[in-house]
């Protein structure tokens, strides 16, 4: 059962900010208090996120009790505001990270947190409090007139004030820690703030409010001219943006690998053991964003996901267990031990609290599907795959020939052993089909008729095992009545017309059994048991998904109404975790990029259909730079 601690923040009262190299988590009460460096799935300086006594918080705050929290970001940026009401005054914290030209791996990275009075007078509290490698390593505090630095035996976290000549420099917690604290008064129009920097040789230095303002603006003219790229103009502009943005924030510029979710070990169930690291590169959650990014324009994004996804090709051909391991770290790295630690209590009191992932070495098909349809989608679009690539797919499908009728883990990552999962054998029949498009397309050489043959052989074998008489439904796996939404993509992906008798009795029969409301579980637990105790909530992947899938149907009345229903359950801020809850709350890891990636092809569908367009534009075939 969960320990109910109302001391933790609700997952969704947080807001994401990052420099495409890592990011944090800045809560309603201005407390950052899940951030890791230098990279996403570096360890954590602030983790109180997953452990409020232990994790570590770098927290700015009014010190009245009687306050109103509002947050929102500056329109079209990645900028975050969390404001604070009061009757004698009004206060913000604006957080940032700038964005450095140059993509090179760093460990240098710079945190901004200006502080400013707009009406009356506030009095804030600043609480810095970091606990390095998950509260593992210890550290020393040094203050000096300019700021502070906590120093371990790898790293240093330098604290600069931003403050005019005469401000009061930053004091020394009363407590064995090595934490900091101060308070500074503001009347309105004054500003203050603080910088935290990362890095070995990291060291403070007072900055002026001037100089903190112009990286304000150069960060917030970096995202407008990003997001002005976007060739969507759509109905649900403002949450597609918000979507793409939060997508580019999860992106690791040196590689262009984006994570599946920016944090580790939040729970699916309070209080159960489903909680996983996600901050890793999914092959298959990059596929999905490569069609993702395209439909709004960011071909840059989809190039650099398309050279990742080579980069991984090249690397593991012959490898033990196939070509693709499922996921990676953000470097390209396939070290992903899973370990648990046990000193953290987890959110809530959800433990155990995970840290790598176990599931890096199951065998999932499913991925070599979405792998070789993303780059047949960037090819639709002009992103032209070279000579060596063509050499490195040929070799991909050749492995798959070779190994497709085999069980397998599936695409939730299940731990109750290998079973016949119908995705996994859609999701084949889809790296051949495209496969044979690339190579006629563009004459390219292959052994075309041993691809069609087995091509045609997945066909068969899943209308025939796949189907459920009894169910009138695909079926999760063979020999089974289980249903699964990962099914949804089915007429999405080309296999049957979305108008199919057998299509469309599937989608009854998810409706009555995985659909409530707008709302869709991934499949039933306690049905097909998956290796695992507890339950989970609804999964927002499938519930955009769901969306895609009616609109595709020519249920357009329907799919609207459940995607509006949809953004209801958004944050404040439009950002999803991984579920929702029985009651509405978001559970899970989170912002989630499967979740938002599928509610912006959820929207591009809808869009064109409501519109009467087909599915991919004919002037949608562009000049680019090739895939190489």
């Amino acid at each position: 059962m969960p320990v109910h601690k109302p001391d933790y923040p609700l997952i969704a009262d947080h807001g994401l900010i990052g420099d495409l190299h890592t990011c944090a988590l800045v809560a309603t009460d201005g407390s950052i208090d899940w951030f890791c460096a230098p990279r996403f799935d570096s360890p954590s300086i602030f983790g109180s996120l997953l452990d409020q006594g232990h994790g570590g918080h770098f927290r700015i705050g009014p010190i009245s009790e009687q306050v109103t929290r509002k947050q929102l970001y500056i329109p079209g940026t990645a900028v975050l505001v969390t404001r604070f009401l009061t009757e004698a005054g009004v206060g913000e914290v604006i957080d940032f990270m700038p964005i450095s030209p140059d993509s090179t791996a760093t460990d240098t990275h710079r945190l901004v947190r200006i502080v400013r009075c707009v009406r009356g007078e506030m009095t804030f509290a600043i609480d810095i409090a970091p606990r390095f490698d998950y509260g593992r390593e210890p550290h020393r505090l040094q203050l000096s007139e300019d700021g502070a630095v906590f120093e371990t035996a790898t790293t240093a976290l330098a604290i600069s004030q931003v403050r005019e000549h005469d401000d009061a420099r930053l004091a020394r917690a009363e407590q064995a820690e090595n934490d900091v604290r101060a308070k500074v008064t503001l009347t309105a129009g004054q500003t203050r703030g603080v910088i935290l920097e990362t890095g070995r040789r990291a060291r403070p230095d007072v900055v002026r409010p001037a100089a903190v303002w112009e990286m304000y603006v150069e960060t917030l003219a970096f995202w407008k001219t990003w997001l002005a790229r976007s060739t969507y103009r759509g109905r649900w502009r403002e949450m597609v943006e918000r979507s793409a943005i939060t997508l580019k924030l999860m992106t690791y510029a040196p590689t262009g690998g984006i994570v599946a979710a920016p944090t580790a070990g939040l729970p699916e169930q309070l209080g159960g053991e489903r909680n996983w690291d996600y901050r890793y590169t999914w092959v298959r959650d990059a596929s999905f964003s490569v069609y993702s990014l395209l439909s709004l324009g960011f071909t840059d994004e989809a190039e650099a996901l398309g050279r990742w996804m080579r980069s991984r090709i090249d690397e593991n051909i012959g490898g033990v267990g196939g070509p693709l391991n499922i996921m990676y770290r953000v470097d390209g790295g396939s070290d992903l031990e899973e370990t648990v630690l046990d000193h953290w209590e987890g959110y809530r009191g959800s433990a155990p609290v995970r840290i790598g992932n176990g599931a890096a070495d199951q065998l999932q098909l499913d991925i070599y599907g979405e792998a070789i349809d993303s780059l047949y989608q960037g090819e639709q679009r002009g992103l032209i795959i070279g000579h060596d690539g063509w050499n490195r797919v040929s070799e991909l499908l050749e492995w798959l020939v070779a190994n497709w009728d085999q069980p397998e883990e599936g695409i939730w990552e299940t731990r109750g052993g290998r079973k016949d999962f119908t995705y996994g054998r859609l999701m084949s029949w889809v790296a051949l089909d495209r496969g044979i498009r690339l190579a006629w397309d563009r004459g390219r050489p292959a052994p075309l008729e041993r691809w069609r043959t087995q091509r045609d052989a997945i066909y068969q074998q899943i209308m025939t095992r796949g189907w459920s008489e009894g169910r009138g439904a695909f079926v999760q796996h063979y020999g089974s009545d289980v249903l699964d939404s990962s099914l949804l993509r089915m007429p999405t992906v080309g296999f049957v017309s979305p108008r199919d008798p057998r299509w469309l009795s599937t989608l009854r029969a998810m409706d009555g059994e995985l659909v409530t409301d707008s709302l869709v579980y991934r499949y039933d637990p306690a049905a097909s048991p998956d290796g695992l105790a507890g339950e989970e909530g609804t999964f927002s992947l499938c519930s955009f998904a769901y969306v895609t899938a009616l609109a595709a149907s020519g249920m357009l009345e329907k799919a609207q109404l459940a995607f509006e229903k949809m953004m209801t359950y958004a944050s404040h801020l439009g950002l999803y975790a991984e579920e929702i809850g029985l009651t509405g709350e978001q559970l899970g890891n989170f912002p989630q990029a499967f979740t938002h990636l599928s509610l912006i092809d959820a929207a591009v569908m809808l869009d064109r259909r409501l519109e009467g367009r087909p599915d991919l534009p004919a002037d949608a075939v562009t000049s680019v730079a090739a895939i190489r």
